[in-house]
């Protein structure tokens, strides 16, 4: 790269050069007749030309050019010079699908974001350029820019191999690897088998819950027992003067009708308890 700086002295003949590259900080490029930084060892200056090589993305920017002449009557010239760097094509990234079903949306995308400047981008399908669409009735659409090819209702006929080339004007361009796309029918016989193993699943288990239900796994709804449970009244005893007990009342639903069994709880103490039934039961469910 080339950053040109002509300048011309009536009476210095050795004037005083700098270059500088501006950014969020200035920063010396050339400066007491010698390069500095990254600069050294790769540039050279002619005049005030100065020659850059292994130039990379990093040299990019605005630099500035001073020459001053102490011994002219303008002793002080300065001209701005834009470096920018051009980036050749990179192998693009390509996302295309291995397979379609038929009357879908499908989109092939192709890019390259390292390429300056920004790359535009050509579909070639079985190693044949697809060209632009020329009429709105067309069933693919496709973008030099965004390297976006969709098809709006992909058919069997665009199965295919599919490539991306990016290209800029700068260096070679690049094609990406090519993958093969399958364009398929729905699988009816597929779909009809899944609904029939779900509807199998769906009886198993019903029959399964009737089973266990009728062989009493499950509780069922008379065994479900209610209690009421009663606030203690205060009343003298034999030999001990203490709160009354609660008193609980059980009732069962039984096949011979309904009938309520008393059940008094006498605690003798933290923890332990006895059950004196004044009637038989079936059954006692406390929850």
């Amino acid at each position: 790269a080339e950053l040109s700086c002509i300048f011309h002295t009536e009476k210095d003949p050795n004037p005083r050069i700098e270059w500088k590259k501006r950014g969020r900080d200035v920063s010396f490029v050339f400066y007491g007749e010698q390069f500095k930084g990254s600069f050294e060892g790769r540039a050279t200056i002619e005049g005030a030309t100065v020659r850059l090589r292994r130039v990379t993305q990093e040299d990019a920017g605005e630099y500035r050019c001073e020459v001053s002449a102490p011994l002219d009557p303008v002793n002080l010239g300065e001209t701005n010079v834009t470096l920018r760097v051009l980036v050749p094509p990179h192998t693009p990234s390509c996302e295309i699908p291995a397979s379609a079903v038929t009357g879908s949306v499908v989109q092939l995308r192709c890019r390259d974001q390292q390429s300056i400047p920004p790359a535009t981008y050509s579909w070639f399908k079985d190693n044949k350029r697809i060209g632009s669409p020329r009429h709105a009735n067309a069933t693919y659409l496709i973008s030099s820019h965004t390297g976006i090819l969709e098809f709006k209702s992909v058919v069997k006929e665009d199965t295919g191999h599919y490539s991306c080339l990016a290209s800029n004007g700068v260096g070679r361009p690049k094609m990406c690897e090519g993958k093969h796309m399958t364009v398929e029918d729905v699988n009816i016989t597929a779909v009809v088998a899944v609904v029939v193993v779900v509807l199998l699943l769906a009886v198993v288990c019903g029959c399964g819950g009737l089973l266990l239900h009728r062989n009493g796994f499950l509780p069922r709804k008379s065994d479900i027992q209610s209690m009421n449970i009663y606030p203690p009244i205060v009343t003298d005893g034999e030999s001990v003067f203490s709160p009354p007990l609660p008193r609980l009342i059980c009732r069962q639903d039984t096949e011979e009708g309904k009938s309520a069994d008393r059940i008094n709880l006498d605690v003798f103490r933290v923890g332990v308890c006895c059950l004196r039934a004044e009637s038989g039961l079936r059954r006692l469910v406390l929850i």
